[in-house]
């Protein structure tokens, strides 16, 4: 009863505190722990600590995984390792299935015709196509594939089509086709907006990127999988030899180009253009890319950028770069040295090229110029300069191959988010919920070894060095000012408030809140209501919150904030959940080694995205001996049923739905006490108290097995 008491004094202050008001700037700054140069540090610790593992596993690649490569077999089986680890990474690739391929109309031009395709890489997965087939010289013809980058006008884009024209009228047919988010294959589609919920090509890939994360895969897998059906359409075409097929892009379509040559043997000239650089260099200025461009655990796995270029070899490679692009010309060097070595082990000198042109970021003449030589050169054995023809581009709705410029408008037909609900929901099917002792303590080592990433975190002793900052004095009650480092680098900043009067050992809570430690604990806040009620309180800012959080002016702020050291986790084979429940841990340690605390009446209280690190850590940790979650995210089979989400993204663990889900955690609580309030949706709107307790159905059954039915609330 001890346990239950407990929690329902925890809920009471929740009711009472709804409303108050928060700290003032003044009450705030007189809770802030660090100052000056300590709390510029603070913000960019996390993404140095993560940037530190990167470089560290990119200098291992280098050393012992690229530089001992001496001979062509080496090589070879190096090849071998990079495709397999790609295709781990992103998930096996569906079955290859009809394409099922029609013609919507042909415009005929002076020299070239374009013809308007529709093909399904997948059953009901359409892809609207473009090819561009010239009306002269004798077929077959070479093949180019056009991927698209995230330029606007897709299809229509200037620079594309007059490409596009020049290859075809040179002797080539060259296909073109709406990568997923763009053109006529919008995503996320309003009618409203006539465009994108996310508003842009990237925040829609890392929309559903992120829903396919939790299902173990990655949005590549559908964007290269299209490329290469692109691949077998081009193939089907009577006007096309199979075995001359070239792939150029620029910027995303040079990423694609990147991928799809590493992967499929049919390419056989590849010229990314803007996209090839290194992650030591981009790790070092822009950081991660979009979810289609992070394929975690790739630096773990021992993979940069210079491997999707050497897994090409030794056929043709043209690498075509911007010195003043943001994709960091300096990597673009680094990896064409490396990879030159490399084609050089294979006798193919003459094989790889680089073309640097001083401008910006985009697929500019000087650059397509140096394209149309190169597949000249491979493709047809004719060493020429191409000249491009004036022409006057297409009008965007000209080269639709739907009525209305949609699939999503014309069809019932599949999309990412779909086919991506489709896995989770198998995934769901064959899932084993926990219960039982031994059950959970095998689910408790999955979670903590394969899952989260924490091998390393153990049972620790309590940290040696906490740093104490002074104190505030309040009626009633103190508020120390503490700093510790759960790890060599990660400072900690906490606010521990003590009640006046102390008998013995009074009980505790660790106290966790999405924005930070100082967000309720003004006045008549939340935290000095728990005080007030007995309890030590322990309030702490886990990397990248509070006084530690990054700041969040980027391209992902919006959908996405904590996007840069969420996504530098995964890629070095951790999660940003991992790495917080190691703050909390450490912080657990501190409190229960504190003279006027009960360790054995130590509460968690977790509000908002703060809620899902204190839910995996209370699993794994004993100590936790009751919990109240509040405004936590529901499960992540709601982000994947849900169209659209925000905030989720820093609580993302890769391939989640594999093994479990939130409700599995709260299940494996039993019988501790357990409340939660508010629970939130993947936009973070609040749950009727229907649908929560619904949400939390199979969680509640364990609770009631386990004879301890009354001591799991939904609020």
């Amino acid at each position: 009863m001890r346990r239950l008491g407990l929690t329902l004094i925890f809920s009471i202050c929740l009711v009472d505190s709804f409303g108050s008001a928060p700290p003032t700037l003044q009450e705030r700054g007189e809770l802030d722990v660090l100052a000056g140069a300590d709390a510029s540090g603070a913000r960019t610790a996390l993404s140095k600590y993560l940037t530190k593992i990167a470089l560290e596993l990119i200098q291992q690649r280098e050393q012992q995984g690229i530089a001992t490569l001496s001979k062509p077999e080496a090589v070879v089986k190096r090849q071998a390792y990079v495709r397999e680890r790609i295709l781990s990474a992103i998930g096996a690739f569906p079955d290859r299935t009809p394409l099922n391929p029609r013609s919507v109309g042909i415009l005929q031009r002076e020299g070239y015709n374009i013809e308007r395709i529709i093909f399904e890489s997948q059953p009901g997965l359409f892809v609207t196509a473009n090819l561009y087939l010239p009306t002269s010289g004798t077929p077959p013809f070479p093949g180019i594939l056009v991927p698209l980058g995230h330029e606007s006008g897709a299809k229509a884009h200037d620079a594309w089509q007059r490409l596009l024209v020049t290859f075809a009228r040179n002797g080539f047919v060259a296909l073109t086709y709406d990568p997923i988010g763009q053109g006529e294959r919008i995503q996320l589609y309003d009618p409203d907006l006539k465009g994108s919920k996310a508003k842009d090509s990237t925040k829609e890939h890392t929309i559903v990127g992120i829903q396919c994360l939790l299902t173990g895969q990655n949005l590549a897998r559908y964007t290269i999988w299209d490329a290469m059906r692109a691949v077998d359409y081009l193939q089907s075409r009577k006007e096309v030899d199979p075995n001359r097929i070239g792939c150029t892009g620029n910027s995303g379509g040079g990423t694609m180009t990147a991928y799809l040559s590493a992967l499929d043997a049919r390419i056989t000239v590849a010229a990314p253009s803007c996209y090839i650089t290194s992650w030591r260099q981009l790790l070092q200025t822009i950081g991660p890319q979009d979810a289609e461009q992070c394929m975690p655990p790739f630096l773990l796995d021992g993979l940069d950028q210079p491997d999707f270029v050497e897994a090409f070899a030794p056929k043709p490679y043209l690498m075509l770069s911007a010195i003043r692009d943001f994709f960091p010309i300096a990597g673009a060097r680094q990896s064409f040295r490396e990879a030159r070595r490399i084609y050089g082990l294979l006798g193919a000198d003459e094989k790889i090229n680089m073309v640097e042109v001083d401008d910006g970021h985009g697929y500019s003449k000087p650059r397509r110029i140096a394209a149309y030589r190169w597949m000249s050169r491979w493709l047809m054995g004719k060493e020429q300069d191409i000249v491009e023809p004036d022409i006057v581009p297409e009008r965007e709705d000209t080269l639709w191959c739907t009525p209305s410029g949609q699939v999503s408008l014309q069809s019932e037909g599949e999309t990412v988010f779909s086919l991506n609900l489709k896995r989770a929901e198998r995934l769901l099917a064959q899932r084993k919920w926990p219960s039982g002792p031994e059950e959970i303590s095998a689910f408790r080592d999955r979670i903590r070894n394969s899952v989260v990433g924490l091998t390393a975190v153990q049972k620790t002793q309590a940290p040696t060095q906490v740093k104490r900052f002074g104190e505030v004095r309040r009626a009633g009650y103190r508020i120390e000012r503490l700093i510790f480092e759960s790890e060599t680098g990660i400072p900690v900043p906490s606010l521990l408030f003590v009640p006046d009067q102390i008998q013995g050992r009074n009980p505790a809570v660790l106290y966790v809140h999405e924005a930070g430690k100082s967000a309720e604990a003004g006045p008549g806040g939340e935290i000095e209501g728990l005080t007030r009620a007995g309890n030590i309180v322990m309030a702490i800012d886990m990397r990248g919150m509070g006084e530690t959080a990054e700041a969040k002016d980027n391209w992902a702020s919006e959908f996405f904030p904590g996007y840069d050291s969420a996504m530098k986790a995964l890629l070095v084979g951790k999660t940003l959940v991992g790495l917080r429940v190691r703050d909390i841990s450490c912080a657990m340690d501190v409190l229960s080694a504190r003279a006027e605390v009960d360790p054995a009446r130590i509460a968690g209280f977790g509000r908002g995205s703060a809620a899902v690190p204190l839910l995996h850590a209370a699993v794994l940790d004993d100590k936790f001996k009751s919990l109240t979650f509040a405004e936590m995210l529901v499960s992540y089979e709601a982000v994947v049923r849900h169209r659209i989400h925000r905030g989720v993204f820093e609580n993302t663990v890769r391939g989640a739905l594999e093994a479990y889900d939130l409700p599995d955690l709260v299940a494996c609580l039993a019988p501790r006490a357990v409340v939660i309030v508010d629970a939130r949706d993947p936009i973070g709107l609040a749950l009727t108290l229907k649908e929560a307790t619904q949400s939390f159905s199979r969680a509640r059954d364990v609770f009631r097995m386990a004879g301890a039915e009354k001591l799991i609330q939904i609020r």
